[in-house]
C-alpha cells in the first residue's frame, strides 16, 4: 500500500524533492506538498484503493505524511 501511496505522490503530488529522499513519517508538507496538490493526491488515492474519503477526514493531518495517508486508506478499505 505504501508503495502505491509513494507511487501517487511521485505522479501527482509535485513536491519539492524526490519521494523516494523522504521515509514514511516525513511531513509532506514541508516538502512542498500544495493544498491543490491534495485534491490531485485524494483522487489518485480513492481510484487506486476504491475507496472514498469523507469530508470530515479530509484534514491536514491525514495528508501529512505516508504513514498518515496508507492508515486512512487501510481504514476505509477496512470498513467498506
Amino acid at each position: 500500500m505504501k508503495e502505491t501511496i509513494r507511487q501517487i505522490l511521485a505522479e501527482v503530488a509535485r513536491l519539492d524533492v524526490p519521494i523516494e529522499t523522504l521515509d514514511d513519517q516525513a511531513d509532506l508538507y514541508q516538502a512542498g506538498l500544495s493544498s491543490l496538490a491534495t485534491v490531485h493526491v485524494m483522487l489518485a488515492l480513492e481510484n487506486a484503493f476504491n475507496i472514498e474519503i469523507p469530508d470530515h477526514m479530509l484534514t491536514r493531518q491525514l495528508f501529512k505524511s505516508v504513514n498518515s495517508l496508507a492508515a486512512a486508506a487501510s481504514q476505509l478499505q477496512e470498513a467498506a
